[in-house]
């Protein structure tokens, strides 16, 4: 076995030996095998070109067909081994390291537009041959007429020997003389041909010019006309056929006789037909592909006044799961019969069903009452899923969600409807699934605004649209500022200051969530660096500086390392850094996840289990987990506004303290609005406690004033 070509050239080269073998035989030329490889090698770069191109180039594949005529490759054999090859090997020999699923694409496309290209050089040198054919049937017509034997015999030759059918009759349409070419490709006798009239000829495809330009040729008003035209044959088969008729005149320069010239396009058009067939389906399933589909939909959308359409967007529930335990091949079996199931349930007129990719699919309607028939389209496609499904053996459960989207023709684009479907799908999918919804503008407008979102944060953290504001931490027992909380807030040029909830998610669904809160950590632990050295430690006391940490930070290898890096360059000791978990995070925390909470709290760094009471950990397990602050929840401040506060919810805390200071742990409470739960958590034992009683986040600036104010009395 001969080792595979290194080099793009020698893939290129490898790929072109290939062709000419594959096609040689079956060409008309003086060349040399060799030779004939070389010719092709230019051909092959054009198609190397074209596959890896940007943007997809029509034209190079056309310009490919063109070439194989001019080399001489017009057996209709040629065009289909030509086809077969650049199928097989174009790709796996110029792909490179390209999607194989789009190159796969864009070699199917290629391969029509060569076929196109094909067709239409091969027509034009076939006229070319039929004018030259039709010059010497003129000049043997008259010598004809004048009874010169010697032209007569020419004219026979040229007549018989066309490898094109030949027919010529008058201009009342009678059939006066018939060539072989012509009798084999209607497999009638002459006799039989010449039994029928010109206009008898009538096929249900004739484009509407038809018999308006044979009318006006047999009249003498236009010399010839050129048409696709379709005849029936005895078996009932249809012959397609290049058909040009030009009008013969006498001496005298009248009309005499009409001349048909037929070149037989029957397999080219099915070539075509197959080829625009697997362009537009999915190998799969069968099923009308994307592309496919966006044409229907782009016509739906531009229907007249009065239209409507309704489209279902499904996507399959745990499809995922099907293609990792039981292999792709039964998954691709379980995708065929959902699309059968899918096409059962769109057989009305305006329904179709498309596969997108994957296990995605999408169902349309269209006409005036649209409104009623997407939902009972969408029902039946939920129906016809809830029969299991066999795959080797297995009965399989299949559910899906459906994204529904209806409206008036002619408002959105194609784009904008999918891109609705598509959000509405998975607003489904996150309600459980097994169900459909319907599309609504404000949850639209709501994911896209996510969306962008997300797409800029990467480069929000670059251009310092982060901000961060402080609130007050402040001790229950004497009122004196103990420190702050730093709250990351996001500037955005359109939509303004966006507080974490809207963002935070985001960035840990992203992973931009450990840049950004290392961001936060630098920034506020060198402005509780600033704050003690603009006015001195002494006077306002050691301000410790609290730092939330995501789940996804906790996991990060970089988590120790970046801390310790971040508290030398600042100068800053550990123990002016409290780092907050939310309880959520450490529940059924291991070993592993604790241990760089374990270093830094070994480092002297506070670690305060913030949200405490949401969850739903063992308060036994406390003892286990480094922290030595207990944040409450603000649900238990929240208790207190009423009075007299629950007596139930004030044993509680009472409870949660005295067992937090019973492990050595302080309590900081969140949410404090009023003086009277100040005092109230004060009575209870709280250590700390914020809120807006003493300050709403602000800027650092803010902070001071109120720990000075506080230190000087």
């Amino acid at each position: 076995m001969s080792a595979e070509p290194d080099g793009p050239e020698d893939r290129l080269r490898r790929f072109a030996t290939i062709w000419s073998r594959a096609v040689f035989p079956v060409t008309s030329t003086s060349s040399t095998r060799p030779e004939f490889e070389e010719r092709l090698l230019p051909v092959a770069r054009l198609l190397s070109g074209a596959l890896r191109a940007r943007s997809f180039d029509a034209d190079a594949g056309r310009a490919a067909g063109a070439a194989l005529v001019e080399a001489h490759c017009t057996d209709p054999e040629a065009l289909s081994r030509t086809l077969d090859c650049v199928d097989a090997y174009l790709v796996l020999y110029c792909g490179e390291d390209g999607d194989r699923e789009d190159l796969r694409a864009r070699s199917a496309r290629l391969q029509h537009a060569m076929a196109a290209g094909f067709a239409q050089a091969l027509r034009e040198r076939t006229l070319a041959e039929q004018e030259a054919v039709a010059r010497a049937a003129l000049e043997a017509q008259g010598v004809v007429a004048q009874a010169l034997h010697a032209t007569e015999a020419r004219f026979r030759a040229v007549f018989e020997g066309a490898a094109i059918g030949i027919g010529i009759a008058d201009l009342e349409g009678n059939i006066l003389q018939v060539n072989g070419a012509l009798r084999r490709m209607f497999g009638l006798s002459e006799q039989a041909l010449r039994s029928r009239k010109v206009q008898e000829w009538v096929h249900p495809d004739d484009a509407p010019q038809t018999w308006r330009l044979y009318d006006e040729l047999v009249s003498g008003e236009r010399e010839h006309y050129h048409l696709e035209k379709a005849f029936y044959r005895p078996d009932g088969t249809v012959l397609w056929t290049n058909l040009t008729v030009s009008l013969l005149r006498d001496a005298d320069g009248d009309p005499q006789y009409q001349l048909a010239l037929m070149e037989d396009t029957t397999e080219r058009r099915l070539l075509n037909l197959r080829l625009r067939y697997e362009a537009t389906h999915d190998a799969l399933t069968g099923l009308p592909n994307r592309a496919f589909f966006f044409e229907r939909l782009e016509k739906a959308l531009g229907a007249g006044e009065g239209q409507r359409f309704g489209l279902c967007y499904l996507d399959l529930d745990g499809f995922k799961t099907v293609n990792d335990s039981l292999g792709h091949a039964a998954g691709d079996r379980l995708l065929v019969e959902v699309a059968d199931r899918l096409q059962a349930c769109a057989t009305a007129s305006g329904e179709m069903v498309a596969r997108l990719g994957g296990d995605e699919f999408v169902a349309l309607t269209t006409g005036p009452d649209t409104e009623r028939t997407v939902d009972e389209l969408a029902a039946r496609i939920m129906n016809a899923l809830l029969a299991p499904i066999s795959v080797d053996g297995r009965e399989l459960t299949v559910r899906g969600s459906i994204g529904v989207v209806e409206g008036p023709a002619g408002e959105r684009s194609a784009a904008e409807v999918l891109r609705s479907a598509d959000i509405t799908m998975y607003r489904a999918k996150s309600a459980g699934g097994n169900r459909f919804e319907l599309a609504d503008p404000e949850a639209d407008a709501r994911a896209i605004t996510r969306h962008g979102l997300t797409t800029a944060l990467p480069t929000a953290l670059d251009r310092g649209e982060f901000f961060i504001e402080y609130q007050p931490l402040v001790h229950l027992g004497d009122g004196s500022v103990r420190g702050a909380e730093a709250l990351v807030r996001w500037l955005h040029p359109q939509h303004g200051v966006l507080s974490p909830d809207r963002f935070i998610p985001l960035a840990e669904h992203t992973g931009l969530i450990v840049p950004l809160g290392r961001w936060v950590l630098e920034q506020s632990v060198r402005q509780a660096r600033e704050w003690r050295d603009r006015h001195g430690g002494e006077a306002l006391g050691p301000l410790r500086i609290n730092v939330n940490l995501s789940p996804c930070q906790l996991t990060h290898p970089g988590l120790v390392q970046d801390t310790v890096e971040i508290l030398e360059r600042a100068g800053m000791t550990p123990d002016a850094l409290c780092l907050e978990v939310t309880e959520s995070a450490l529940i059924g925390a291991d070993d592993d996840l604790l241990k760089p909470l374990r270093r830094l709290a070994e480092m002297g760094v506070d670690i305060a289990l913030d949200d405490f009471g949401t969850g739903y950990s063992n308060l036994a397990n406390l003892r286990r987990l480094p922290v030595s602050v207990l944040k409450l929840d603000r649900s238990f401040t929240q208790s207190m506004q009423r009075f007299p506060a629950d007596p139930v919810d004030l044993k509680i805390v009472e409870g949660i303290v005295s067992l937090a200071h019973s492990l050595d742990l302080a309590v900081t409470v969140e949410g404090v609005e009023t003086g009277a739960q100040a005092e109230q958590l004060r009575v209870l034992g709280c250590d700390t406690a914020q809120g807006w009683y003493y300050a709403r986040p602000g800027p650092p600036e803010r902070l001071h004033e109120l720990a000075l104010a506080d230190a000087t009395g």
